[in-house]
């Protein structure tokens, strides 16, 4: 069998390779080598026995990338024809569409711990022609740039995300400890309120990943967080999150009820305490 190395494609052979995904680092341990891994379509990191992976195949990882990709734009189309059937355009008017009203949305600025991820959402922001801005930061970094970014680009809403997991799953719900970013999320989550508390923005706030402590970082100040009931969450659960507050008018108050239909496992993957749109109409 082929030797597993760091940057490779994997499956857990336990897991039936149910997910896919890349190893992150390998370390050594008492009990043998540790795989730590990263999901190529779910937000979760987890670790592994070295010997329980199996490579993956090219023709496997494209046909689970092609997938994605599928997903993702079909829900820019379906946006698409939702918002050509409302009597408004987002940017600048044209001879074309004076008639129309313009819209200015709300102006998303997201934080993920995953680089390629990164890329995805802001294609994604970019062909929905939402103003957004991607960084691509560590999730234990997150909270150390966070005040820093908000002062600089000003946004209305703030994506928090990235790849967390249970160490022990289904055990110790409670303890911090026993996820591998959620504490950073909700530092980022309380970071964030410190920022809203000087500059008065009223922030819409996503925080979370696979499996992340829902209801800490809800504590912390999130408007909306993964996951209530510790399941792995889709890459687009938090962009879906970000583009619903950022298209529902200023007037309005969104809650999960809103959100839930268009989240794979609805409440029980993302919940929260609801806020304001941030759209405008001109």
């Amino acid at each position: 069998m082929k030797k597993v190395n760091k940057g490779d494609i994997v499956g857990r052979k336990s897991y039936k390779k149910d997910v896919i995904f890349t190893v992150k680092n390998i370390i050594e341990t008492r009990n043998g080598k540790i795989a730590i891994l990263k999901g190529i379509t779910k937000r979760v990191e987890a670790d592994c026995q070295i010997e329980d992976l199996e490579l993956i195949q090219k023709q496997e990882l494209k046909k689970v990338i092609k997938e994605l990709d599928k997903n993702i734009e079909k829900r820019i189309q379906q946006n698409k024809r939702k918002e050509e059937d409302k009597n408004y355009t987002i940017g600048l008017l044209t001879k074309n569409n004076r008639s129309k009203e313009k819209i200015i949305t709300g102006k998303i600025l997201h934080l993920d711990g995953d680089k390629k991820y990164s890329e995805k959402s802001y294609r994604y922001y970019q062909k929905l022609g939402l103003n957004a801005i991607v960084k691509n930061i560590p999730e234990y970094k997150q909270p150390k740039v966070v005040y820093n970014l908000l002062e600089i680009y000003n946004p209305d809403i703030l994506v928090i995300t990235g790849h967390d997991g249970m160490i022990k799953k289904g055990r110790d719900y409670h303890n911090v400890y026993n996820y591998r970013n959620s504490r950073h999320f909700i530092n980022t989550v309380k970071e964030a309120r410190r920022y809203d508390s000087e500059y008065k923005r009223n922030l819409v706030i996503f925080a979370g990943a696979c499996q992340s402590y829902f209801e800490a970082i809800i504590s912390a100040g999130a408007n909306f967080a993964s996951s209530p009931a510790r399941i792995l969450i889709d890459f687009l659960d938090p962009l879906v999150v970000a583009e619903k507050v950022a298209f529902t008018e200023k007037y309005k108050y969104i809650t999960i009820d809103d959100i839930a239909k268009e989240i794979r496992d609805g409440k029980r993957g993302i919940s929260g305490i609801g806020a304001n749109g941030k759209m405008t109409i001109e």
